[in-house]
C-alpha cells in the first residue's frame, strides 16, 4: 500500500521546509510527498524542490484546485491530505494504513492547536467527535484513491470550507474515521486575528454555508471578519 502526501501551499516558506524534514524523517521509502503550490511569490517552491519533495505548480490557486493537481499528479493508493503548517503523529503512516486495513474509506485525526489557549483546547476536544460540524480542513484527510476519484475529488468551486464539504461525499463510499491521534496545528492566524474573533467567525461563516449563501459572498464576509 503506497501512501501519496499532498499539501496544497501558498507563499509557506516560514514552515514549509520544517515539516518536510519531519514528514522524511517519518515515511517509508516510496512514499510520495507532492507539494501544489498555488504561485507562492516567496521562497516555497525553491524551498520544498531543496527538501527533496515532489513541486506541482498550480497556475490557479485554491486549496480544493491543487488538493485535485496533487492527486492527479500522484500514484499512491491511498491520498493524504495535508496543511503546510500541520504536523500528523509521528506514526501517522502506519495509523492510515491500518485504517484502511480495517476497512476505512477515509478518515482524520483529533486536532491539537500549538497555542495553549482555554478556548482553543475546548475547540479541539470536540474533534473527537464523527461530527462534520467539527470538521476542519487542519485535522489532515487520507482517503483511499479509489475512493476520492469516484466521488469527483474537492469541488474546485468551493473557496471556502472545501475540506468539510467533501468529507460528506465520501462517506457515501466508505466509511469515514477520526482517528484517536492528534495533529498539532499552528494557531498563528488567531494569534494574529484573535482567538475569539476568528474562531467566531469560523462558526458564523459555517452557518452560512449550511444556509446556502453563495461562496462569493462567504468570502467576503471572512476578509472582513478577520482584516486586522
Amino acid at each position: 500500500m503506497k501512501l501519496s502526501i499532498i499539501i496544497p501551499t501558498y507563499n509557506e516558506e516560514a514552515v514549509i521546509q520544517r515539516l518536510l524534514r519531519y514528514l522524511q524523517e517519518r515515511v517509508s521509502p516510496g512514499t510520495e510527498i507532492i507539494v501544489a503550490d498555488g504561485g507562492s511569490t516567496d521562497a516555497t517552491r525553491h524551498m520544498a524542490a531543496a527538501q527533496g519533495a515532489q513541486v506541482l505548480y498550480c497556475p490557479s490557486k485554491g486549496r480544493g484546485t491543487q488538493m485535485n493537481a496533487g492527486a492527479a499528479a500522484s500514484t499512491g493508493d491511498v491520498l493524504y491530505f495535508l496543511h503546510a503548517d500541520t504536523f500528523p503523529p509521528d506514526a501517522f503512516e502506519t495509523h492510515i494504513k491500518q485504517a484502511v486495513q480495517q476497512g476505512a474509506g477515509s478518515g482524520c485525526y483529533r486536532l491539537r492547536f500549538d497555542l495553549p489557549h482555554w478556548f482553543l483546547r475546548l475547540n479541539a476536544w470536540f474533534t473527537r467527535f464523527d461530527v462534520d460540524a467539527v470538521r476542519f480542513g487542519d485535522q489532515s484527510l487520507f482517503v483511499r484513491r479509489d475512493v476520492f476519484v469516484s466521488q469527483g475529488g474537492f469541488d474546485e468551486r468551493l473557496l471556502l470550507l472545501e475540506d468539510q464539504e467533501v468529507i460528506g461525499r465520501l462517506r457515501k463510499k466508505g466509511r469515514f474515521v477520526v482517528l484517536p491521534q492528534q495533529v498539532v496545528t499552528s494557531a498563528r492566524k488567531y494569534e494574529e486575528v484573535g482567538v475569539y474573533k476568528l474562531q467566531g467567525s469560523y462558526y458564523l461563516l459555517y452557518f452560512m454555508y449550511r444556509m446556502r449563501v453563495p461562496q462569493q459572498r462567504l468570502v467576503q464576509v471572512y476578509k472582513w471578519l478577520t482584516s486586522p
